[in-house]
């Protein structure tokens, strides 16, 4: 196994890891010197193209974005989400995730779901493409947002999931809008790192859409803390700059040649 994934892998128990998304070079240069992993997330369609699910999102976008945000890489592991209906069978699955990896140069690929993918993960792992699960909150295929693990059977599922992604070979989970108890369980219970997003502090690391965290996506998430108001920042460099084109300020002399 690669020293990446080793490095991820020992991080267990030990050591929280940070991952964040970034979906161009600018922003991944800037993650790369406080990142463990940066995930090129299917989440750029709501967050760059305003689409109203990630269903929308296709390979080619991925592809093109993820190869942007390699060019800002140098020590992060970077992950892949594979889109919506890339991954139906595992022959579908091995096609798109060979080409995600022949042209991104990324390290990883991440599947949402449990049971169902199970043998499409353990296709791929087989295949030398190592893979990250995704559990509980689902937004490829749930339809409404809400929270996991609040009924027993479904906390069940979600367990026996954690369960069958490790056996298939995921070097780390990531659990999406999980019950607090849920997620300290299924940590403690499975040997992978546990990446958590609105699943609590118990998980092994903690991930969050980028734009989110600096508060350029107008979201009201519970699980989302803002870090920083970027907008007003960027209100008064647009402000500062009409005003000076106005005033003929700028461009100056030193701005022209």
């Amino acid at each position: 196994m690669k020293k990446k994934f080793l490095n991820i892998l020992k991080k267990k128990n030990k050591e929280k890891i940070v991952s964040l998304t970034a979906y161009s070079k600018n922003i991944a240069s800037v993650l790369d010197n406080y990142c463990d992993i940066i995930l090129v997330g299917d989440s750029l369609g709501s967050v760059l193209y305003n689409y109203k699910s990630t269903r929308e999102v296709s390979l080619d976008m991925m592809i093109e974005h993820s190869k942007s945000v390699r060019k800002g890489i140098k020590k992060s592991l970077m992950v892949v989400d594979m889109p919506y209906n890339t991954y139906r069978n595992s022959q579908e699955a091995l096609k798109n995730a060979k080409k995600i990896m022949s042209k991104t140069k990324c390290d990883a690929v991440k599947l949402e779901g449990g049971k169902k993918v199970y043998k499409t993960i353990k296709t791929l792992i087989k295949n030398n493409i190592p893979v990250m699960g995704h559990l509980g909150l689902l937004p490829q295929s749930d339809k409404s947002f809400r929270f996991k693990g609040k009924k027993a059977l479904e906390r069940d599922k979600i367990i026996k999931d954690s369960k069958l992604l490790e056996k298939a070979g995921v070097f780390s989970i990531v659990l999406e809008c999980i019950e607090t108890s849920l997620a300290k369980s299924i940590t403690q219970n499975i040997k992978v790192p546990t990446i958590g997003i609105g699943a609590s502090n118990y998980c092994d690391g903690q991930i969050l859409v980028f734009d989110d965290l600096i508060g350029l996506n107008p979201t009201n998430f519970r699980f989302v803390k803002k870090y920083s108001n970027i907008i007003k920042e960027i209100s008064k460099a647009v402000s500062n700059y009409s005003k000076d084109v106005k005033k003929r300020k700028f461009p100056s002399k030193k701005n022209s040649y």
